[in-house]
């Protein structure tokens, strides 16, 4: 009776740790619901897509998450139409369209997509060997995964490692998630299926 006993809490102990670990949508398909437009460019929901697209201004423009997210791993999709230059920001805050945080690189082809950009502070902190730029799909739907654990942070594409990079001030950092357009007119990229989940510091 005490083995059946113990078994039941443990297999709850586990249910709740594996509910716990789920991956959560950031996305719900439908509209903007828990994001936060910066900036006059745009970013509109169609076909369960979220899109962004230069604006009259052609400036750069970002869409944060309300919550902020400290330890996680985030997987999404993008596709990239026209140049496509983007990003994905981790850890940051805004004042208007000035960020202070961290960006992996959503670029076309040759533009170090999957790499680390400090915006506003030291520019490139890493990027991927040039031989991984072959993991971009340009103009198809394409896979990122970043894993974000205290000072560590890693990026995928495609189920390709792009860099790993540890640093002290992106462990000091606290912040929304976002997506970026780029500033120059004439770019336009589609997102879905943006997922977290939480990732716990040893």
């Amino acid at each position: 009776m005490k083995k059946l006993i113990a078994f039941a809490i443990l297999s709850v102990l586990v249910t709740k740790t594996v509910s716990a670990q789920e991956a959560k949508s950031l996305f719900n398909g439908k509209d903007l619901d828990g994001w936060v437009v910066h900036g006059e460019e745009k970013w509109y929901v169609e076909n369960g897509e979220l899109i962004c697209e230069s604006g009259p201004k052609a400036d750069y423009g970002y869409l944060s998450t309300k919550d902020f997210y400290k330890d996680f791993e985030l997987t999404l999709e993008f596709k990239q139409e026209a140049n496509g230059n983007s990003g994905v920001f981790i850890r940051s805050t805004f004042e208007g369209t000035i960020v202070s945080g961290w960006q992996v690189e959503v670029a076309p082809p040759g533009k170090y997509t999957g790499g680390i950009y400090e915006s506003y502070g030291r520019g490139w902190l890493i990027q991927p060997e040039p031989e991984k730029d072959k993991a971009l799909k340009m103009g198809e739907w394409n896979t990122m995964k970043i894993r974000v654990h205290g000072s560590d942070i890693v990026t995928w594409l495609n189920g390709v490692e792009m860099v790993h990079l540890t640093d002290e001030k992106i462990g000091e950092g606290v912040g929304a998630i976002a997506l970026q357009i780029h500033d120059g007119g004439g770019i336009k990229v589609k997102w879905r299926n943006i997922k977290i989940k939480p990732v716990e510091v040893q």
